[in-house]
C-alpha cells in the first residue's frame, strides 16, 4: 500500500496493486442485493418518471441488469435519492429466476452501465429481504468544502461554501434534532410520506482541514430532510441564527420558518443499516476522498 505524500485535500488518498477477484459460480437464491454507487450529478434523482421522461440512476441500472438477466428486471432500493444527491452503497433488491454468477451480476451489469454508476456488491438473499422495508436506519453525509476558493476538480461532489463556518456550533445545534420528533419544518414541498415523524439516531458535525463533513442517521428521511437540515445548521454556522435555532424550527412545525434548502452537490447516501441475518457485506463508508479515519462512523 502506497500512500500519495502530498497535501491538500486527495493526500489521504491511496493507491494498492490488489485486485479484487469475484466467483464465477451461479448465485442460486432468486432474490439478488446489489450495492450500488453514484454520481448523481447528471441523474434526475433515483426513481424513473415517465413525464417528461428524464435520465434516472433506476432507469439506468434497470436496462444494465435486463441485459445481463436476459429477461426484464425491476428494483427496489433502500432510500431514493433527489436529483443531484450521490450514493456510494446504495442497496437494491431484484428477483430474478436466470441464475447468474457474482462476477456476471457485477463486471457484467457494469459494462452496460454509464461510467458515473457502478455495482460494487452483489449476494443471493432470503426471499423475505426487502431493499427498503427490511432496512433499520439509513446513513447520509453532506461534505461542504470551506474555502475561500472553489475545487473546479470536485465541483459538484462537495458543496463550497466561502465564508467561514463554525462547526462546533453546527454539531451542537445539530443535537436538538436528536430522537423521534416531527419534522414538517424540514420536510420538503411534494413529500408522500404517511407522516412527518421520523427517529433521528445520530448527527455529528466535525472539520477536517477545509472539509466539513456531517453524519447523519435516522430511521428513514422525508423528501430534502437533510438538506433542509443542513440549510439550517449552514445558517447557524455562520452565525447569522443563534444555535438553539433548529430547535426552534423544528418545534414550529413550519417549512416556511426553516432556511433555505441546501445543495444538493455534497450529499451522499453512504449506508443502509440490516440485521445481520441477512448477510450483506460490510463496506467502509465513503465517499472514497475522506481521510481514512472516516471509513468507519464518526
Amino acid at each position: 500500500m502506497e500512500r500519495i505524500r502530498h497535501n491538500g485535500l486527495f493526500s489521504h488518498l491511496q493507491v494498492t496493486s490488489n485486485v479484487l477477484k469475484f466467483s464465477t459460480d451461479p448465485i442460486l437464491k432468486t432474490t439478488v442485493a446489489l450495492g450500488i454507487e453514484y454520481d448523481g450529478t447528471s441523474f434526475h434523482g433515483w426513481q424513473i418518471q415517465k413525464k417528461p421522461a428524464v435520465a434516472t440512476v433506476q432507469e439506468a441500472l434497470e436496462h444494465a441488469l435486463t441485459k445481463v438477466a436476459a429477461c426484464p428486471v425491476k428494483v427496489l432500493c433502500a432510500g431514493r435519492t433527489d436529483t443531484g444527491v450521490h450514493a456510494t452503497d446504495q442497496v437494491v433488491h431484484f428477483h430474478c429466476e436466470t441464475p447468474r454468477s457474482e462476477v456476471a451480476w457485477i463486471r457484467g451489469v457494469n459494462t452496460h452501465l454509464p461510467g458515473s454508476v457502478a455495482v460494487k456488491w452483489a449476494v443471493g438473499v432470503d426471499d423475505s429481504f426487502h431493499a427498503r422495508f427490511s432496512a433499520t436506519a439509513r446513513t447520509y453525509r453532506y461534505v461542504i468544502y470551506n474555502s475561500p476558493v472553489r475545487s473546479p476538480v470536485m465541483h459538484k461532489k462537495l458543496t463550497w461554501i466561502n465564508q467561514s463556518l463554525d462547526e462546533g456550533v453546527m454539531h451542537r445545534a445539530a443535537q436538538h434534532l436528536l430522537g423521534e420528533n416531527d419534522f414538517s419544518s424540514y420536510r420538503g414541498g411534494g413529500c408522500q410520506s404517511n407522516t412527518p415523524f421520523r427517529f433521528m439516531e445520530k448527527i455529528r458535525v466535525v472539520r477536517e482541514g477545509d472539509l466539513i463533513i456531517a453524519e447523519i442517521t435516522a430511521n428513514a428521511f422525508l423528501l430534502h430532510m437533510v438538506r433542509n437540515i443542513m440549510g439550517v445548521l449552514i445558517e447557524i454556522g455562520l452565525g447569522n441564527r443563534p444555535e438553539d435555532w433548529s430547535a426552534l424550527v423544528l418545534a414550529q412545525k413550519d417549512r416556511t420558518k426553516a432556511a433555505k434548502t441546501a445543495s444538493p452537490d455534497g450529499l451522499y447516501l453512504v449506508k443502509a443499516h440490516y440485521p445481520a441475518e441477512f448477510g450483506l457485506p460490510e463496506r467502509s463508508l465513503g465517499p472514497s476522498f475522506l481521510p481514512a479515519a472516516f471509513k468507519t462512523r464518526i
